[in-house]
């Protein structure tokens, strides 16, 4: 199958050249890469533009999609500045992060499973963050959802559910909206990528208030979103989030804030959420 990769990168002068490196090394090489140059003040489009003279499938390109480095919009804006510079054909589009490792046979492993399941619409591995000195499992998702930071679509499950929505939360947004569709989100366990920059250390607590109002945007309502915000506080262990997340929701509310789905699919998606969380209940009081 024909692969071709995105790559936004904002000054990731640190980990852009371990990315490029392990992208090269693939067994199964991208027809395409784009990398998009967004804004960067370090020497990140320099360490771009070695590669760029090396390897002729991997290109360039400048913006300047905000200022701010935020998640979401940003990084999704960046995103489509390369997309629409496509000049192959593709099967299977990949949203890369300038800042993992990849085993050398991911790309090979993964058009493998889109070949041989025509039901997947998205697929990826699972991420490891680096802690004294052992990559240990980044769980800050579920091992069922594949990360933003090295995300795969079939080309057909990407234009079903209108891409990449520029929004925060459109990491969330398309699988929830792939499983709507009737497609399978599929996650190789097997395929350990190296994220080198943990999400999240570059954001700002605000983001909280922000995540909670995508829990609105994605149709949850009140009490998934307070289950979901409570989970989260756990992990973070801070009642500090719990809040932030409850406040950024009710004031989504309050303003009538546009959702990211209809509310067809906004009915799916809170059956799903509660058929999730009362697996997970019953798995942890051991209730088959």
């Amino acid at each position: 199958m024909k692969y071709a990769i995105i790559i936004p990168a904002h000054n990731e002068a640190d980990f852009i050249e371990m990315t490029l490196n392990s992208v090269v090394a693939q067994t199964l090489l991208p027809q395409e890469v784009v990398v998009v140059n967004d804004n960067s003040s370090d020497q990140t489009e320099s360490i771009i533009d070695t590669f760029v003279e090396k390897h002729s499938y991997i290109h360039k390109v400048n913006t300047n999609a905000a200022n701010e480095h935020l998640p979401g919009s940003k990084v999704v804006a960046a995103f489509y500045q390369g997309f629409e510079t496509l000049h192959t054909d593709f099967d299977v589009i990949v949203k890369l992060d300038a800042d993992v490792i990849l085993p050398e046979n991911y790309f090979e492993t993964i058009c493998n499973h889109f070949q041989n399941d025509e039901t997947i619409g998205i697929a990826g591995g699972l991420a490891f963050i680096e802690k004294n000195g052992d990559w240990m499992y980044e769980a800050i998702a579920d091992k069922n959802h594949v990360r933003g930071p090295f995300k795969a679509y079939r080309k057909t499950c990407f234009e079903q559910i209108g891409g990449l929505q520029k929004s925060l939360g459109w990491d969330t947004a398309d699988v929830l909206l792939a499983r709507f569709y009737g497609w399978k989100v599929f996650v190789d366990e097997s395929l350990k990528v190296k994220h080198l920059k943990p999400t999240g250390n570059a954001y700002k607590q605000q983001v909280h208030q922000k995540h909670g109002a995508v829990f609105y945007k994605l149709g949850y309502g009140f009490w998934i979103s307070l289950v979901s915000s409570f989970k989260i506080a756990l992990k973070k262990k801070s009642i500090r989030v719990f809040f932030d997340y409850m406040k950024g929701f009710f004031a989504a509310k309050k303003a009538k804030t546009p959702k990211m789905v209809t509310e067809k699919q906004a009915t799916f998606i809170r059956s799903y959420r509660r058929t999730q969380m009362t697996r997970k209940i019953k798995r942890f009081l051991g209730i088959s």
